[in-house]
């Protein structure tokens, strides 16, 4: 199968946190490729990679980085294709890595969610997948309404939780 999000890390070692768009994809049903590459240690793979990901059939890609947090712009650069960024932790708490990501020059849009929001990168990935397929719309649609459920549950879980001067 053809996959249509591309999920590429700076290294294996980013895997715990990109894993979690990888799992998200595959709940969704939503055909996918994770590569490692590195910006500063394999740049012409990365520019081929970028160029060539259009023709292959990948819709969106999502890149994670740490530190200097490169791969991300660099791939935008290189492809007209949406890129995800997803800043990972490292030396300075991630600031780092998000202020690399989220700073692009004009005309190079890189969207950025949080550090080690790889989560969010493939649920926004999957979104615009939607855009163009009702079925992924109404998994989507499925999903948040559970995320919903989770916090009315909770709510009702502390509602029971007693204290002296609680009002409610």
């Amino acid at each position: 199968m053809t996959p249509q999000v591309s999920i590429i890390m700076g290294s294996t070692s980013d895997l715990p946190v990109m894993e979690k768009a990888a799992q998200f994809l595959d709940e969704m049903g939503i055909f996918f490729e994770m590569n490692a590459l590195s910006a500063h240690r394999t740049p012409a793979e990365v520019e081929q990679f970028a160029r060539e990901a259009a023709p292959r059939g990948v819709k969106v890609i999502i890149a994670g980085a740490g530190m200097a947090a490169a791969l991300p712009g660099v791939i935008a650069a290189s492809t007209p294709l949406p890129v995800i960024g997803v800043p990972i932790k490292g030396m300075l708490d991630g600031l780092d890595a998000l202020l690399s990501i989220v700073q692009m020059p004009p005309g190079i849009p890189v969207a950025t969610t949080g550090v080690n929001g790889a989560l969010n990168a493939a649920i926004l990935a999957a979104q615009m997948l939607a855009l163009s397929d009702e079925a992924l719309a109404q998994r989507l649609s499925d999903y948040k309404s559970g995320l919903k459920n989770k916090i009315v549950k909770a709510n009702a879980d502390l509602a029971a939780v007693q204290y002296a001067h609680k009002t409610n």
